[in-house]
């Protein structure tokens, strides 16, 4: 059984959703023109839209694509703050420091 998201993730999906629904809409695209243009159904666009946790990345990458909006999934994990302060916590100090050949 599938487990639910957390109320605050299942927020970001909308808010993903609805960012971009209203990317579609500023380039005038109705749902029919991108979904043909990548390659999927209107209605896995309609879930795309809504946010909905079972369309595969992939699909969201598509819909980006035809957007012109794909560097946007670059942006992912780009500047790890957390990654980069977990991995210098366990990096051990050196007495002194390495000899350069």
């Amino acid at each position: 059984m599938k487990r639910p998201l957390l109320p605050k993730y299942e927020r970001m999906m909308h808010t993903l959703g609805e960012n971009i629904r209203l990317a579609r809409l500023r380039r005038d695209l109705s749902s029919e023109q991108v979904a043909e243009r990548a390659g999927i159904s209107r209605n896995t666009l309609i879930k795309i839209e809504k946010g909905d946790e079972g369309v595969a990345i992939g699909m969201y990458l598509r819909v980006l694509i035809v957007l012109g909006l794909q560097n946007e999934l670059l942006q992912v994990a780009k500047d790890d703050e957390l990654g980069r302060k977990l991995q210098d916590a366990g990096l051990l100090v050196k007495e002194r420091a390495s000899k350069k050949g």
